[in-house]
Order: structure tokens, then C-alpha cells, then sequence
């Protein structure tokens, strides 16, 4: 008999036993304070390069296509590796629990690997595809900051192994301790590499790249630590060890569903900025703008989403059928709270906001009304992130993955593009409310089919 197996601990899992209120706090809040953390250092991030120039603002907004396919794989593997984890502590497997765990950590070494290889030799072309006749400063600062942040993505990619793994066995609190740790770090280091504080080497915008790589190598190091003294659910050993394509295909049924949907706003970005461009520079300095204040209120989102994730699956393992639906309703109210704040700051002081990144008369008149009109999505989006959180949970991640890519490509791009033949810039921004719209209709539709054929006939246990 299984060693691991005989010695695991009769008592359940909290994520089973917990009333549902409190463990959706208990799981959720940790995380949500260090999304809310991370939100922050990117704004800060990007203050301090706006104090260079609107040039060295637009090289950071538009590298977001890449290091959004980054942190999609980084992300998106990590849901897969989640939903089998915790699945599987759910049924009491912990042998295929560790598996899982090693199988993992092979293929975020893999992705390592993709994306060192990518730092190298992409981002030249993947720049000069959407600066064409700008400034080449922009060229200029926009490789130096992308290729330091790719070819050093180890500490990223570590980084959410680790996370990933401490959420899935409900510890949270550790995984919100290492990101508070890694954007701190950024914070701090910012100002001293960009401009050369305290004797350290003026680095510019490269500066921005170097303290966001170091914070990503800290959490990483604290991630990793706490798993190995307090993480004792799942043992992470490589001795003898082969990769389990069954294991590797289950992380990826639900992983590349939630990676490709993560990609699809890199694509959808970047096909933003070829719109925007032809109209000026300074619209997608806007567009990257809002990226990052948008983040300030959709990144708690996905930390509650990253919380209630492997409570979901957990109960959908264990046959607990009303505790999956009350933590679904608790964490939609939690996520309409957290949206509708954003949708009264767009609204109400979007002139505030946008003075925080050093904008210029220019970009006041653009970004002023753009906000106000992005804004209105907030009303809806709330439901349509819970609704594609749902579908991973319970395996259907296929159906966040159609719900993305029919927002983002089949009706906010071509939207956004005729918008823009028909009433020019400023009729742009209108495509992110019609998206949203759409997006509702269908995780509507999705979410009753899920609830016909999965939920409806879990018997309780």
C-alpha cells in the first residue's frame, strides 16, 4: 500500500468542511490583497517610466501582447495544474497528487525554455511590425525592456509553480506572502534602476524590465520556501522521475483551454495597437493605459478567481453539491463589488487617473472619453470571469476558451475596426461594451448547459 496514502490525515480538507462565507474569504482574500498588490506595482511600474517620456510609456504599453502570452502560460498551466491537484485531494489520491506536481514542474521548465528562446529572436520583428515610421526611441526602448523580461522569465514562470501549488492544498496566506514579497521588491528597486538613486546605474527604461525580473525572482524564492516547509499535502520529488503523459494531458485538457483564452488578449491587443496607431501614437499610450488601471480592479477578480478555483473542484470531487453553488454565488457578489468601483472611478475621475502617468494635453482628450466608455463594461464583465472560472473548475475550460475568443476576436477586433473606418477614433472604445455584451449572452447560455449536465446531476454525499 501507498505509503503517502496510509499516512495522510483522516480529517477533511478545510475546503470541505469550512463554511462556505468564510472559506471563500479564507482562500480568496490573500490572494485578491496580493492581486491588488501586483496591480499596484505594474501602475507604479509605469508611472515611473511616463517620468521618462510618453515615448518610454509606449514601449512598455505595447510590449503587453507578449508578456501577456507570458504570463498566459505561466497562468493558464497553472489552472490545469490546480483543478487535477485539487481534484485529486478531493478523492483522497495523494499519490497522483505529488505526480501531478512533478509532471507540472517539467512542463513550466519546458515553457522556460520556449521563452528564452523567444527573447532572442522575436521581439525585434514583433516591434518593428507595429512602430513602422514612429519614433524609433520607441524601437529602442521597447527591445531593451520586452527582451529582459523574456529571456529572464524563469523567475515568473517559477514563481506561479510554486503559487499554484501552495493554492491548490488551501495555503493561500503563503502565496499571497511571496507575491506581496516580489512586488515590493519591484516597487522599491523601480525608481533606483530607472533613474540611478543611491549610486545604482541609470538603466532607464531597462531599469523598469530589471526590478520587475528581480521581484519575480524573489517571489519565486519565497514561493519556493514555504512549500518546502509548511506545503506537506503535496511532496514534490524528481527521483526516478518520467514524465506521465495521461497526467501531462489532463493538466493541458483544462491548461490550454485557459492558456489559449489568456493568449487571445495578446493577439487582440496587439491588433488593437495596429488599429490605434494609424490614428496616433498617443492612442495606444491611452489603450496601454488602461491596461494598467483596468488591472486595479480585475486582478482582485482573478485572485478570488484563483481562491475559489480549487474550492470548486475540490467539492465537485468530494460530491458536494451545494457548496459549489453557494461559493459561486458569494464570489459573483464579490466580483460585482470590485467591478462596480471600477466602473465609478472610469466614470467619475478618469482625468485623476490618467494624470497619474504624466499625460499630456493630447492624451487627456483621447483618453478622457476613452475611459468613460470602456468603463461601461464593468457592469457586465463581473459575471462573464466567475461564469469562465466555473467552466475550468469543473473541467469545461473549453467553454471559457470559446467565450474569449468570440470577445476578443470574432467581435471586439472587428468591431473595434469598423468603428474606426466609420466614426474614427473616438468611436473605437465602443467595442469593449458591445463585447461584453455579447460575452454575457453566451456565458449565459454555457452556464446553463453546465448546469443541465454536471452540476444537476452530482448527487450529494
Amino acid at each position: 500500500m501507498n505509503q503517502k496514502s496510509t499516512s495522510a490525515p483522516i480529517a477533511e480538507n478545510k475546503m470541505g468542511t469550512m463554511p462556505v462565507g468564510r472559506l471563500v474569504l479564507n482562500m480568496s482574500l490573500p490572494m485578491m490583497i496580493s492581486m491588488l498588490v501586483q496591480a499596484l506595482y505594474n501602475i507604479v511600474d509605469s508611472v515611473f517610466v511616463a517620468m521618462l517620456s510618453e515615448n518610454a510609456l509606449t514601449a512598455v504599453s505595447m510590449a503587453f501582447p507578449l508578456q501577456t502570452l507570458l504570463i498566459a502560460v505561466g497562468a493558464g498551466t497553472g489552472v490545469g495544474m490546480n483543478a487535477l491537484l485539487s481534484k485529486s485531494l478531493g478523492e483522497k489520491n495523494f499519490e497522483k497528487a505529488d505526480r501531478t506536481a512533478s509532471n507540472a514542474a517539467f512542463l513550466y521548465s519546458l515553457s522556460y525554455l520556449v521563452f528564452l528562446i523567444l527573447g532572442f529572436t522575436v521581439v525585434k520583428p514583433f516591434y518593428a511590425s507595429q512602430v513602422h515610421n514612429a519614433d524609433p526611441e520607441i524601437l529602442k526602448f521597447g527591445i531593451e525592456y520586452l527582451s529582459t523580461v523574456m529571456i529572464f522569465s524563469f523567475g515568473l514562470l517559477g514563481q506561479f509553480f510554486f503559487e499554484r501549488l501552495l493554492t491548490s492544498t488551501g495555503k493561500t496566506i503563503f502565496s499571497m506572502t511571496s507575491q506581496l514579497c516580489g512586488a515590493i521588491t519591484n516597487i522599491i528597486l523601480d525608481p533606483i534602476l530607472i533613474f540611478g538613486l543611491i549610486g545604482a546605474p541609470k538603466m532607464g527604461v531597462t531599469g523598469a524590465a530589471v526590478a520587475t525580473v528581480i521581484g519575480q525572482c524573489v517571489a519565486c524564492i519565497v514561493a519556493g520556501t514555504c512549500n518546502y516547509k509548511f506545503n506537506h499535502e503535496v511532496r514534490l520529488s524528481f527521483r526516478g522521475f518520467r514524465p506521465d503523459l495521461k497526467i501531462i494531458g489532463h493538466i493541458y485538457a483544462v491548461g490550454i483551454p485557459s492558456i489559449i483564452m489568456q493568449s487571445i488578449s495578446s493577439i487582440m491587443t496587439y491588433c488593437m495597437n495596429l488599429i490605434l496607431v494609424q490614428f496616433t501614437v498617443t492612442a495606444t499610450a491611452v489603450f496601454g493605459v488602461y491596461f494598467k488601471l483596468q488591472s486595479f480592479f480585475f486582478m482582485p477578480v482573478f485572485g478570488l478567481n484563483n481562491g475559489i478555483t480549487p474550492i470548486i473542484a475540490y467539492n465537485y470531487g468530494a460530491r458536494h453539491r451545494k457548496r459549489m453553488l453557494k461559493t459561486v454565488k458569494v464570489s459573483m457578489f464579490i466580483a460585482f463589488c470590485f467591478t462596480f468601483i471600477g466602473f465609478l472611478a472610469f466614470e467619475s475621475i478618469p482625468k485623476t487617473l490618467l494624470g497619474l502617468f504624466s499625460a499630456s494635453e493630447d492624451m487627456l482628450t483621447i483618453g478622457i472619453p476613452a475611459l468613460r466608455i470602456i468603463g461601461i463594461h464593468y457592469l457586465i464583465a463581473w459575471f462573464c470571469i466567475i461564469a469562465g472560472t466555473v467552466f475550468q473548475a469543473l473541467g469545461k475550460a473549453v467553454f471559457s476558451m470559446i467565450v474569449s475568443i468570440m470577445r476578443q476576436l470574432f467581435v471586439l477586433v472587428p468591431a473595434a475596426y469598423i468603428l474606426a473606418s466609420i466614426g474614427g477614433l473616438h468611436a473605437v472604445w465602443w467595442s469593449f461594451p458591445i463585447a461584453e455584451i455579447i460575452s454575457l449572452i453566451v456565458s449565459v447560455a454555457f452556464l446553463v448547459v453546465i448546469n443541465r449536465t454536471i452540476i444537476q446531476k452530482i448527487p450529494e454525499a
